[in-house]
């Protein structure tokens, strides 16, 4: 065990931060694992559906039944969970390297976890780079993945999906309609096709009315918004894109401090675990000689 007080703080606060990293990791991997087998409890749990006075629990078990099968039925979802057990496994395996390398004082594993945590750093400043740079083609795709999952998914009526269910919450809270304003709903396919069968010329959903009451029941203000949206009655020129955009640019600084803030806790634990190495090295050296 190293003397030095230095390293001992180090190798006390790498346990610490790698122990508390170790939970949430399995915790992420779990709910993944979760959402995996068992799609429609973990989202019955997570939306907290028994108590919301406008989820599907209060109507019969067989609509609340439907409802959940719609809202868990997209490859999205699956491919979500997937996601979260792949992120989950690999901030385990990291935070394990770390916290038995500083429990263990093994030299060896100290320096993968360092060298692991010099890869994310690099990766991370080449992406912020590249973003940078970039930031113009970076915008143009984030753009065309949002307008394909509404153009593919998003639908309307009683076979509501997880991707509609997203988008409705999304510009219910943000008040925003479509990625960059109503006219995203004509090219979607899917809320074209059960619009013309609705037969209530039905233009935009609810979600991009001006709602009364809570916004999770979608209830516009002016029932007619549906059929003949205007700058009064709805949101149908301001796009969430935008309005994200615009989040954004507000809470700049505070965007700038969580990044110095991750950046700074990294290069504290690259620096911890190389000089706890180092220290284990030089208190075994010392040990052989004498």
């Amino acid at each position: 065990m190293v003397a030095d007080c230095g390293a001992n703080c180090a190798r006390w606060l790498l346990c610490l931060a790698n122990f508390v990293f170790i939970a949430v990791s399995t915790c992420v991997v779990i709910a993944g694992t979760w959402l995996a087998a068992d799609k429609a409890s973990f989202i019955n749990l997570t939306l907290n559906v028994t108590s919301s006075e406008i989820n599907p629990a209060n109507s019969s078990n067989g609509d609340a039944e439907k409802i959940l099968k719609e809202f868990v039925e997209p490859a999205v979802i699956e491919q979500a969970a997937y996601i979260l057990i792949a992120l989950g496994a690999f901030l385990f395996i990291i935070s394990f390297l770390g916290y038995c390398g500083a429990i263990k004082e093994s030299r060896v594993l100290l320096t993968a976890y360092g060298i692991f945590l010099i890869i994310i750093f690099a990766l991370q400043i080449a992406l912020i780079l590249l973003s940078t740079i970039y930031k113009s083609q970076a915008e143009h795709h984030s753009k065309g993945f949002l307008k394909t999952s509404l153009s593919k998914y998003y639908t309307t009526g009683t076979n509501k999906d997880a991707v509609t269910h997203s988008w409705d919450l999304v510009m219910a809270h943000m008040s925003c309609c479509g990625v960059d304003g109503a006219e995203d709903f004509r090219t979607a396919k899917l809320f074209v096709q059960k619009s013309s069968a609705e037969g209530l010329g039905r233009q935009v959903p609810e979600s991009c009315c001006i709602l009364t009451g809570d916004p999770l029941s979608l209830r516009p203000e002016d029932p007619s918004c549906i059929s003949n949206p205007t700058h009064s009655n709805s949101y149908l020129a301001t796009g969430c894109y935008h309005k994200f955009s615009n989040i954004v640019n507000d809470n700049v600084n505070i965007v700038i401090g969580v990044v110095v803030v991750v950046a700074a806790t990294q290069l504290l634990a690259i620096i911890f675990s190389f000089c706890l190495c180092r220290a284990v090295g030089e208190e075994r050296d010392y040990h052989y000689k004498y």
